[in-house]
């Protein structure tokens, strides 16, 4: 218990250094029970602290405890068992991306329905309009660009491949930092720093 209460307390201590002020007015009122709503029904990773070291996932309709979500930063703070390196194993303070984690339970999904979604071709329209992004490629000497999110959401999706159609491999906030090493005829081929992710975001998503 006080290994546990130790991890937890160092973890608000490190939210309130990376979200001030946006700390100061966490709301409190959103802790509870929590279950894993994710849109293509694959597992959620869990981190060691905001937009830090992966330590594990979460399935699809896990039920976890939230001590705080969003409150400004985009990420819960969560209670999560695993074996941490130097410590042992135990239940301590994470984070998840607050904006897969729903009060309801979600609906099941079926191992069939599943993989057909992830199956389902592509369109001749869709692999046209792909392939002539491709084609448009041309690299540049890098530089940074401002997220900026034109959805009610607030957030940027970061795809594998320049199409909305194409697997989600992170999500970005207002003002969130990238730098871009090709442009396209309406994507930007784009890699975050802070975590090596390279991809595809949209250029109305963004600004220099």
């Amino acid at each position: 218990m006080i290994k546990r209460m130790m991890a937890l307390l160092l973890a608000l201590a490190l939210t309130m250094l990376l979200a001030a002020p946006a700390a100061v007015a966490e709301d409190m009122s959103s802790e509870g029970y929590y279950y894993v709503y994710t849109d293509n029904g694959k597992a959620l990773n869990v981190r060691e602290t905001p937009g830090g070291k992966v330590v594990g996932n979460l399935k699809y309709g896990s039920r976890i405890y939230c001590y705080y979500k969003d409150g400004g930063n985009g990420w819960a703070l969560i209670d999560y068992s695993y074996d941490m390196p130097g410590v042992g194993y135990g239940t301590y303070a994470c984070y998840v991306s607050s904006r897969f984690l729903r009060k309801s339970k979600p609906p099941a999904r079926t191992s069939a329905s599943a993989s057909a979604a992830a199956q389902r071709p592509a369109s001749a329209d869709t692999v046209l309009e792909l392939n002539q992004e491709f084609k448009s490629a041309k690299k540049v000497t890098p530089y940074a660009v401002t997220v900026r999110p034109t959805r009610v959401s607030g957030w940027v999706n970061m795809h594998w491949a320049p199409s909305t159609d194409s697997e989600i491999l992170a999500t970005y906030k207002a003002n969130d930092s990238l730098v871009v090493i090709q442009t396209l005829d309406n994507w930007y081929q784009v890699e975050d720093q802070a975590t090596g992710n390279v991809g595809f975001i949209s250029k109305e998503s963004v600004q220099q």
